[in-house]
């Protein structure tokens, strides 16, 4: 049986496109090493890892660690966000410590403290832009992006009514203070990577 004979197969068996259902078809597909895959309005996008993209995120998991069991940190973990078919896998995600996961094994957007997403060319919208609301809808507390392009961290917090009532950004090597959030600590970015 072929990819394509498992699509219609599938498609043939439910006619309400589910989350599950579109990560189950990516599951069967041949989706390239290296590349982190993750639904955004029922849009499938893939995205090469490049190396400074992993820095970034290796480098701020490094610092949440003051706070933050490694239990609690996820990295391009699936974590179903409301709206239309988002399923997120977020670049860094700083779970509470009350947490537990759903019953299909997923951490709840609910608990969410923190997330970071470090920008890549061909997803950068989705960051800026969607991703950004649905987080803020969620009433994730903290939302921080890391563009190695303009070598810019842009940070949100206060959500409230579907938007972030609070924006701060600066360039690399500027502290970013989070001692006034849930997260409770300063990160630095003396070491993040242009690109």
């Amino acid at each position: 049986m072929t990819v394509l004979d498992d699509r219609i197969e599938m498609a043939e068996e439910s006619t309400e496109l589910t989350l599950d259902a579109m990560f189950e078809w990516l599951e069967k597909m041949p989706v390239p090493e290296g590349y982190k895959t993750e639904i955004v309005g029922g849009h499938v996008f893939m995205s090469p890892q490049r190396h400074h993209h992993f820095e970034i995120i290796f480098d701020i998991l490094e610092q949440l660690r003051v706070k933050y069991t490694r239990k609690q940190l996820a990295s391009d973990v699936r974590i179903d966000f409301p709206g239309r078919l988002n399923g997120f896998a977020c670049d860094v995600a700083a779970i509470a410590e009350r947490s537990v996961k759903d019953g299909k094994g997923l951490w709840r957007y609910q608990d969410v403290e923190f997330v970071a997403e470090v920008i890549s060319k061909d997803t950068a919208a989705n960051d800026y832009g969607p991703k950004k609301d649905t987080y803020a809808a969620a009433g994730v507390p903290v939302y921080l992006i890391v563009d190695p392009y303009t070598g810019e961290w842009h940070l949100h917090t206060l959500p409230k009514d579907g938007k972030y009532h609070a924006a701060v950004g600066f360039g690399f090597g500027e502290d970013v203070d989070l001692t006034g959030t849930v997260v409770g600590l300063t990160l630095k970015t003396d070491d993040f990577p242009r690109d």
